[in-house]
């Protein structure tokens, strides 16, 4: 799996990024959001239990990332069309607002993503900051959701760039900062 202190491998793959007819799919790069940080994440498959429920909380929580100068990419490495019919005939999905990639076979070899056995996507999350350096990589197996606030707890640790320790949050010390009054 792709490791922290990486560059991201630069992209550009097709996207579903709504259900209104013509306006359903869109290229997305690497490079579209500069100045940002990133938090892509994974699931195995469209038309799957465990996948809606993350997708859904990923969603419920855009506004927080927005907030932290992230933009939320999901996806698998089910194609557009794919993703465009899960999100057609499942109602949690339909009116989701992030973009849901297709992580081709090649993207997901590049990311070290792809599970040895079932050949699908991991459960995959990946924070990169805004110089395009990946700070943070998680895979769960196939079976277990992640829990969304965790990944904002690690984002808000990473964007302080100082140490912090076990179960910080934000409006918690830092470790840094502990440090500086112990001084």
């Amino acid at each position: 799996m792709i490791t922290p202190g990486t560059p991201l491998p630069e992209f550009k793959t097709t996207a579903c990024v709504g259900t209104e007819k013509g306006k359903e799919f869109k290229d997305v790069s690497s490079s579209d959001f500069p100045g940002k940080w990133l938090v892509l994440y994974t699931y195995p498959k469209d038309f799957t239990f465990v996948c809606p429920t993350e997708i859904v909380e990923f969603d419920k929580k855009l506004k927080a990332f927005s907030d932290r100068d992230a933009v939320v990419l999901g996806g698998s490495t089910d194609n557009e069309f794919s993703h465009l019919a899960w999100r057609n005939n499942h109602s949690d999905l339909r009116g989701i607002h992030h973009a849901l990639l297709f992580y081709s076979p090649k993207l997901a070899q590049d990311l070290g993503i792809l599970h040895p056995q079932a050949g699908v996507a991991l459960r995959a999350t990946i924070i990169v900051d805004p110089q395009g350096v990946v700070r943070f990589a998680s895979a769960n197996d196939l079976s277990v959701g992640r829990n969304v606030d965790e990944v904002i707890r690690v984002l808000d640790g990473l964007q302080t760039d100082e140490l912090c320790p076990c179960n910080w949050k934000k409006g918690d010390e830092t470790l840094t900062e502990q440090l500086k009054k112990a001084g």
